[in-house]
């Protein structure tokens, strides 16, 4: 009697999710996929390979080439021009003009650090940019220049006789396409202090200093004048004001009396009409050195000033006034030590007779640590001061409600409302978060949906209803919205839709509002195969007409070795890509679509953007149990429903729980063979060898299978690009349980 013949079974895979690595290859969804690279699931019987990346060509019909190696990558736009801008190892930085295909200098090698570049776009005018110890900069398309402002200014003699306020003027910044700075003054009207006691008898016979009492002010809310005397001789050879006072409007008695002689006499002299206050209207930009204040007109004279610089440079000096102490009769010399690059130099400032302020002409370069010694001045007791050497880096810069924000250390500083170099006016300000949840210094700023996020390593906070005050002062709400995530790779961080999404060292992550969500599950088992010493950048694209997120990493292939891939996110699925040995990604809207573009070293690429060239994929379908996990499955046939675009090859494994079987080729070329079993070559008349195929188009590629284990599935490996896989489908024979 014949054997009845086993039944055979059939699976059929049309719906197509995205790749899952956190759960073991027998444990995943049928729809998913253990590996899936260069391929995207687009939806059901739509699974697409990617096009690969394409050079990009400068007007010359070169490739471009930077420089140097790039150390950072980001975008811009000038005066409706997009720039792809590379910053460099040596400290150069140039860039790419998408809309004439041009490649400019931005900055000459050494303006740079190597590394930690950060910027942002100021409304369509110029790129803003951050270096952790050189500064801030800002690039307007042709020209490049240091945001040094004018910090603030001291008057260090209010001179006398003005009747009108004197006009201020502040000489140009260093730098020739710098923004010049301006101020205006006030003057005291009506009364004053007293300026100098001059001696109009020396009299004789004092053998000890005599007392000098000056008549006290007319105004009720004035301040008394107070001096002392020189003698020499046994006469009062000088007499200096301790305190000017103020609130004289008539010139008051000089008494001097005591010290054993008789006869001397003095008058004073009253400051009327002096400079009273120096306030900027712009601080201006490109000083990197402190520049002269003068002041013409108002029919007074004597009047000087100093003006101080504000800069965001690491290693330069201030002076931190602890006291001012008492006695001082003159202003004492700074003297500033330590080791550095540039001297750091500063003047001090007296009021009455107390040191009030000490303006530093020049901060100096180089420092790691600096002391101060104040000398000379005559005090009676001396005035304590502190020097502070600036070693906060700037970690990040953004733009955000009309300002300028610069994060370093634990510090936010926010330029003046509607400027990007004025961090001296009254609008102008700083916070420094103090809250534990900030756990050691700001890694990041990013502006969108109306809040201004501060990336800690382990936190988020947000900056939101940025308003100015009846004062001019600048308010805002500072919110603390993740106690535990955050991340300090910067280069990860962008906006997708109405979320923030974020990458860090164990995990890619949304952030919607105050909520923040981890995308990355189905990435479990790549993060520990990332290598996080080698750049981590991301951005926006449009793949298939869908936007996607990518992520570029160097992943730790356990079969080949480290390679740069990029993590795809797009409608819940994730699916890896490699678009070749990439360094740094940036997203660029350009044309009304949202392109990725990356950097090998030097060379500057579009990626998924040539859609003829060949390209390596993986497709690695779940291991399926076939409806009874506990039952062997003798593989029989298996199919791959594609379609294909000109010469395409696919290479097959039917896999099961524990071995692959030997690679199924398939494709739709067609080879002649001869009685010798040898490919006969079709050339034509120019000697070009012609390819022949079979179909082209949609259609279904089968073969015999070998293969028998209690899960099944393929593993599809191609280097042709263009072609889609629509289905996968099994033809199985069930054998013996356990």
């Amino acid at each position: 009697m014949a054997s009845q013949e086993q039944k055979k079974s059939y699976a059929v895979l049309k719906t197509f999710g995205g790749i899952n690595t956190k759960a073991n290859r027998t444990a995943i969804k049928d729809s998913e996929f253990a590996w899936l690279e260069n391929a995207m699931p687009v939806g059901d019987s739509n699974l697409k390979i990617v096009p690969y990346q394409s050079v990009l060509l400068s007007n010359t019909g070169n490739s471009v080439v930077f420089a140097n190696v790039v150390s950072y990558l980001t975008s811009t736009n000038i005066n409706v021009s997009d720039y792809i801008v590379a910053f460099q190892v040596g400290g150069r930085a140039q860039a790419f003009n998408l809309s004439n295909n041009t490649i400019s200098n931005v900055a000459v090698t050494g303006t740079f650090g190597n590394a930690n570049v950060s910027s942002s776009q100021w409304k369509n005018e110029r790129l803003i940019i951050g270096d952790p110890t050189k500064g801030l900069f800002s690039w307007d398309g042709a020209n490049l220049v240091s945001i040094g402002s004018v910090g603030s200014i001291a008057i260090s003699n209010p001179g006398s006789g003005y009747t009108s306020a004197p006009n201020v003027v502040i000489s140009a910044p260093n730098d020739a396409n710098g923004v010049p700075a301006t101020a205006v003054c006030s003057i005291v009207t009506g009364s004053g202090g007293i300026r100098s006691v001059t001696v109009t008898n020396t009299g004789s016979g004092y053998n000890s200093v005599p007392d000098v009492t000056i008549g006290g002010p007319n105004l009720p809310s004035g301040l008394q004048a107070t001096a002392v005397s020189s003698i020499s001789g046994g006469k009062v050879v000088a007499i200096t004001i301790v305190e000017p006072g103020s609130g004289y409007t008539t010139v008051p008695s000089v008494t001097i009396s005591g010290g054993g002689g008789a006869s001397a006499a003095a008058n004073a002299v009253i400051s009327t009409g002096g400079i009273k206050t120096v306030s900027l209207t712009n601080a201006g930009s490109g000083y990197t050195t402190s520049p002269t204040i003068t002041f013409t007109g108002g029919a007074g004279s004597g009047a000087n000033a100093i003006a101080q610089i504000a800069t965001f440079k690491t290693g330069t000096v201030s002076i931190l006034i602890n006291s001012g102490g008492a006695g001082y009769t003159s202003a004492p010399t700074v003297n500033i030590s330590g080791t550095n690059t540039t001297t750091a130099t500063a003047t001090a400032i007296i009021l009455g007779n107390s040191v009030s302020q000490i303006v530093m002409n020049n901060p100096g370069a180089g420092y790691t640590t600096a002391n101060v010694i104040l000398t000379g001045g005559g005090f009676t007791t001396e005035a304590n001061v502190t020097a502070v050497v600036n070693v906060d880096e700037i970690s990040s810069v953004a733009t955000f409600s009309g300002r300028n924000w610069v994060s370093a250390g634990r510090t936010v500083y926010y330029s003046a409302a509607d400027s990007y170099s004025d961090f001296t006016s009254v609008s102008a300000g700083s916070l420094t978060i103090t809250d534990s949840t900030l756990h050691g210094n700001i890694r990041g700023l990013l502006s969108a949906n109306s809040f201004l996020y501060i990336f800690g390593e382990t936190s988020i906070n947000v900056f939101s209803d940025v308003r100015v005050d009846a004062n001019g002062q600048t308010l805002f709400t500072n919110t603390n919205v993740s106690a535990s995530l955050g991340t300090k790779r910067i280069y990860a961080i962008f906006p997708f839709f109405r979320a923030i999404l974020f990458m860090n060292d164990y995990g890619i992550y949304s952030l919607v509002g105050s909520t923040t969500s981890k995308l990355s599950d189905a990435l479990d088992g790549v993060f520990p195969l990332i290598d996080f010493s080698q750049p981590v950048s991301g951005g926006q694209v449009l793949l298939n007409n869908i936007l996607c997120a990518a992520f570029s990493f160097t992943y730790n292939d356990p079969d080949v070795g480290p390679r740069p891939v990029q993590a795809v996110f797009f409608e819940k699925k994730w699916f890896m890509t490699s678009q070749g040995p990439l360094t740094y990604v940036t997203s660029v809207p350009f044309s009304g679509l949202i392109n990725l573009y990356g950097v090998t070293d030097k060379t500057l690429y579009r990626l998924y953007a040539n859609s003829t060239a060949n390209i390596a994929s993986t497709i690695k379908t779940a291991l399926m149990p076939m409806g009874d996990s506990i039952r062997t499955k003798q593989a029989l046939k298996f199919g791959i429903e594609a379609t294909l675009q000109g010469v395409s090859y696919l290479n097959v494994t039917v896999d099961s729980e524990s071995r692959s079987s030997p690679v199924y080729s398939l494709g739709n070329e067609v080879n002649w063979i001869n009685n010798l079993s040898s490919v006969v070559p079709w050339t034509n008349s120019l000697a070009n060898t012609i390819t022949w195929i079979a179909n082209a188009g949609y259609s279904l590629y089968k073969s015999d299978a070998q293969q028998y284990g209690k899960y099944l599935g393929l593993t599809l490996t191609s280097n042709s690009g263009a072609f889609v896989v629509n289905t996968f489908e099994f033809e199985h024979e069930l054998r013996a349980r356990f």
